[in-house]
C-alpha cells in the first residue's frame, strides 16, 4: 500500500497534519484511492474515493466497527448509539428512533421556531455579531429545550454551554495522539469538562426519574419511559450515554452549518432574494411550522451546499476481520480514516469545488450524480439518527431569521475554519445585521 507524501521518520505524517489538516485531507485524493498515513508509529489507512468509502460504510460494513476517534469519545458518550455495537446498538437505536418520528418532530418544530424568534428579537439594527457564537448558543439552547424539561434542565444547559466547546476543540487532537500521552497536562481541561458534564447529566436524570417522566414530552423523559419488546427500559447509565451523544452530535454540526449558511447567504444577494420570495409565499408573517419545511427548497439547496463545503471532516472505522478495500488487503485491527469533507471538494466530482453554488442541488443536476457521492450524514446502518432533527432545526432557523434580518460580512473579514472534532468549524464569523424594511 503506498504511503502518503511528507512522512517524517519517527513522527510519521503528524507534522504535515498539524501544519494544515484540512489541506492535507483535500490533497490526499490526488495521491491515490487507498493510502497509508502514519500517526507517529501507528499506521492508519486512508480511503479517498466514493467507491471505497461506500465499501466501508455499506457493502462491507460488517467487517468494521467504530474506530479510534470513537474510542476517544468514550469518556463523554460512553456506550451510546455512536459507540455501541451489535445487539446493544440495534436495541437502543430501536428505542430511540420513535423520538425522531414525524409526530415528535412536529412538537420540536415549535420549540425551534420560538428559539429562533427569541434570537431575532435580541438584535438591533447595525449590530455586529459573531455568527458562529450566535449559532452555537442557539443550537445549545434549542437542544436543551427539547432534551430536558425546562424546570429541571438548566444546570445541564450551563454545563453544555461551558464544557462542550472545550471538548469539541480538543477531541480530534486527542483521538490522533498516542495513548502514551494521555497523562499530559494539555488534556486536563478536556478531562475536567467531560467529568463535569457527565455528572450534571446524571443529576438531571435522577431528578427526572422522580418527577413522573411519563407525563412529559421532552427527550429525556421519553428515554426514561421507553421499553423494548421484553418490557425492559434503559438504565440510568444508558440514558446518560445517549443524552451525551445527542448533545455532542447535535450541537457542533448544526451550529457550524448555520454559521456558514449566514456567511454564504450574506455573500450572495441573488440567493438571499430567492429564499425571501420562497418564505413569503410559503410562510408569510406567521411562525414557521414543520409542514412548511418541505415547501422551502431554496433553503434546502443552500443547506446541502453548505454541508458539502463545510461538513464532516473525518470519520474512522476499525476492521474486525481481514477485508479488501479498493483492491488492497487490510488486516484485522486496522484503523481506517475517510473524509466526507475532502470527497465533497474533489474537483472530479464537483467542478469548481470551492465555489458556493446551491444550484448544484437542483433536481436536474442531482439526477446525474451517483448517490454515494454524497454522504453528509454517513450511510448504512450507522447513518446519523438525528439527521431529520438537524435539518428541521436549520431550516426553521433560516426561515425565521432571514425575513427580519440581512447579514453582511465585516469588510475584509474571511472566516477561518478549523477541524473541530468532526466538522470544518468556523472559528469566528464577524457579521453585521441590518433590519429589513417591512410592508
Amino acid at each position: 500500500m503506498p504511503r502518503a507524501k511528507g512522512r517524517v521518520p519517527g513522527l510519521g505524517h503528524v507534522p504535515r497534519l498539524l501544519l494544515n489538516p484540512l489541506g492535507v485531507l483535500r490533497a490526499l485524493h490526488g495521491e491515490g484511492p487507498v493510502l497509508r498515513l502514519d500517526i507517529g508509529t501507528m499506521p492508519v489507512v486512508v480511503v479517498t474515493t466514493p467507491d471505497a468509502i461506500t465499501e466501508i460504510l455499506v457493502k462491507k460494513g460488517k467487517s468494521f466497527r467504530k474506530g479510534r476517534l470513537f474510542d476517544r469519545l468514550r469518556p463523554l458518550v460512553g456506550n451510546g448509539i455512536g459507540n455501541s455495537e451489535g445487539a446493544t446498538h440495534i436495541r437502543n437505536r430501536r428505542l430511540i428512533q420513535p423520538m425522531f418520528y414525524k409526530e415528535r418532530l412536529e412538537g420540536y418544530a415549535s420549540v425551534m421556531a420560538d428559539r429562533s424568534r427569541m434570537l431575532a428579537d435580541s438584535w438591533h439594527d447595525g449590530q455586529s455579531i459573531d455568527a458562529a457564537q450566535a449559532a452555537g448558543s442557539f443550537t445549545i439552547e434549542t437542544l436543551a429545550a427539547t432534551i430536558f424539561s425546562a424546570d429541571i434542565g438548566r444546570p445541564a444547559v450551563e454545563s453544555v454551554r461551558e464544557d462542550l466547546p472545550i471538548i469539541l476543540r480538543t477531541m480530534l487532537h486527542r483521538a490522533l495522539a498516542p495513548k502514551a500521552l494521555d497523562g499530559l497536562p494539555i488534556w486536563r481541561s478536556f478531562d475536567r469538562s467531560v467529568t463535569r458534564m457527565r455528572a450534571v447529566i446524571e443529576e438531571v436524570i435522577a431528578t427526572t426519574r422522580t418527577s413522573n417522566p411519563e407525563s412529559r414530552s421532552d427527550l429525556l423523559s421519553l428515554l426514561l419511559s421507553a421499553r423494548d419488546d421484553t418490557g425492559v427500559g434503559m438504565t440510568d447509565e444508558e440514558v446518560r450515554d445517549e443524552l451525551a451523544t445527542m448533545l455532542f452530535a447535535g450541537s457542533e454540526t448544526t451550529a457550524s452549518t448555520l454559521a456558514w449558511a449566514m456567511y454564504h447567504i450574506g455573500q450572495r444577494p441573488d440567493v438571499e432574494e430567492e429564499i425571501l420570495t420562497e418564505i413569503s409565499k410559503t410562510v408569510g408573517s406567521r411562525p414557521v411550522t414543520f409542514a412548511d419545511v418541505r415547501s422551502l427548497p431554496a433553503i434546502t439547496r443552500v443547506l446541502d451546499e453548505v454541508i458539502r463545503l463545510h461538513g464532516v471532516t473525518t470519520l474512522m472505522r476499525r476492521s474486525v476481520e481481514p477485508v479488501v478495500i479498493g483492491g488492497y488487503g487490510i488486516p484485522v485491527g486496522t484503523e481506517v480514516l475517510f473524509s466526507p469533507y475532502a470527497m465533497h471538494r474533489d474537483p472530479e466530482l464537483y467542478p469548481d469545488p470551492d465555489r458556493f453554488d446551491p444550484d448544484r442541488w437542483l433536481p436536474e443536476h442531482m439526477a446525474v450524480r451517483p448517490r454515494h457521492h454524497v454522504v453528509p450524514f454517513g450511510a448504512g446502518s450507522r447513518k446519523c439518527i438525528g439527521d431529520k432533527f438537524a435539518w428541521l432545526e436549520a431550516t426553521i432557523f433560516l426561515a425565521t431569521i432571514l425575513p427580519r434580518w440581512k447579514f453582511r460580512s465585516v469588510p475584509g473579514s474571511k472566516p477561518p475554519a478549523e477541524a473541530v472534532a468532526s466538522m470544518a468549524y468556523p472559528i469566528r464569523v464577524p457579521m453585521v445585521v441590518h433590519r429589513r424594511e417591512t410592508g
